[in-house]
């Protein structure tokens, strides 16, 4: 279960339940963390986002396979 629902909302009986039973807040501590300052402490945003299709296609136009190179393993 994901903490922002498929329609860009926050998902908030998880959130809950990750700040009150997982973090140990007060319920009055949640509710005055800010959402930023909620996902910060359960980890949220703490690594880079993979890349997306988008961004793959725009590097693979700029930067195209040599013909010489494909099929062979660049590792």
């Amino acid at each position: 279960m994901g903490m922002i629902s498929d329609k860009g909302g926050f998902e908030w009986p998880a959130l809950m339940r990750l700040g009150i039973k997982g973090l140990g807040l007060r319920p009055s501590e949640f509710w005055a963390l800010t959402p930023a300052e909620l996902l910060l402490m359960l980890g949220a945003g703490s690594g880079t986002a993979p890349m997306g299709r988008a961004r793959l296609e725009e590097l693979a136009k700029a930067f195209p396979d040599e013909d010489g190179m494909k099929g062979q393993d660049h590792g």
